[in-house]
């Protein structure tokens, strides 16, 4: 017998609470147990009730979600689906909740044909994976690790990440060296999210954190977030090149076809795959292997949702798996051993 998936949807818009009740009440593994149009109400639902997940609107009156998400976090930790609309103080509302300990988000419907449908499929996937996951009290602090030096020009440091991977890259990237190699990183996620994931991760990390653009040239200490949307990312040589092409394991840009650019550059790359629901990125990660390359993916433990690193170590693309607090450590020490 199936356990519905108690979920509590708040949002202070009552057409959107019936749009999200109905969406997720027709998938019989989810139960929804109360909607509520604000905070303080949602605070009494999360006592009565004792929801599996919390649907969260990123922006509401009274006590917006963000500062709602950190008084759950603090005194109830629950999983949180974040509900974001497609607006860019919506975007950087949303990386600030990822990186507090919500588990994912999803963009609320454009208005654009076949695009509600799409979006409520994705919540419903979402609540799901919430259910499974590990809520993280506290957020990560940014700390920089005193790994040394580097001395090689010719590396590069290919990551793939989805769900929990937010919070994963703040844990991450901030720890490498400034003369790190270039890193290439596929984040699923819609455009302006991307870019606001960037932009704040550059203000905590000693390497340069950017969108990346189509022709960049690689430079050390620089880390190349994939744009969001409608390109992949792929190594071209020593450039990153943004390219047309179908959707690979769901999604564009995919973990997949990063990994199989980096597989060319043979035991100059090291791959790491993160965090995240589903698949992307274990047969590229297996290329890279294959190809001589350093691969790392992040333990069970550590992961919000141990998908993607699970799949790819069930085919052998993982060398070693690792808690993240040891994988910047590992990541340096490969490029060093090369």
């Amino acid at each position: 017998m199936i356990v519905p998936i108690r979920t509590l949807v708040v949002d202070d818009s009552a057409s959107m609470r019936a749009m999200l009740c109905s969406a997720l009440s027709a998938d019989p593994e989810i139960e929804v147990v109360g909607a509520a149009p604000e905070p303080h109400a949602a605070r009494q639902m999360m006592r009565e009730l004792n929801p599996d997940v919390v649907t969260l609107d990123v922006e509401m009156p009274g006590m917006d979600g963000l500062s709602f998400l950190e008084k759950i976090m603090r005194l109830r930790p629950t999983p949180v689906v974040m509900c974001s609309s497609l607006t860019t103080r919506s975007a950087k509302v949303t990386i600030e909740a990822l990186r507090l300990g919500a588990v994912d988000f999803v963009a609320k419907p454009s208005g654009a044909e076949g695009d509600t449908e799409r979006a409520m499929t994705e919540l419903r996937e979402k609540v799901k994976a919430a259910a499974r996951s590990q809520v993280r009290h506290t957020p990560h602090s940014a700390r920089m690790d005193p790994l040394g030096p580097l001395d090689r020009d010719d590396q590069v440091i290919a990551i793939g990440s989805s769900t929990g991977g937010v919070d994963a890259l703040f844990a991450l990237l901030p720890a490498l060296p400034i003369d790190a190699p270039p890193v290439l990183v596929v984040q699923h996620m819609p455009p302006s999210f991307t870019q606001q994931l960037a932009g704040r991760l550059n203000g905590v990390c000693a390497v340069e954190v950017m969108e990346a653009e189509d022709r960049h040239t690689l430079k050390r200490g620089t880390v190349y977030i994939a744009p969001g949307g409608n390109r992949h990312m792929i190594l071209s040589g020593r450039t990153v090149r943004l390219v047309e092409g179908e959707r690979i394991s769901g999604h564009r840009p995919s973990v997949d076809v990063l990994f199989n650019s980096a597989a060319k550059l043979g035991n100059k790359a090291v791959g790491v795959i993160l965090t995240g629901m589903g698949s992307d990125g274990a047969e590229g990660l297996l290329k890279m292997r294959q190809a001589g390359a350093r691969t790392f993916g992040q333990n069970a433990q550590s992961c919000v949702v141990y998908g993607m690193p699970r799949a790819a170590a069930e085919i052998g693309a993982v060398e070693q798996e690792l808690d993240l607090s040891a994988m910047p450590r590992a990541i340096i020490t490969a490029c060093r051993s090369k």
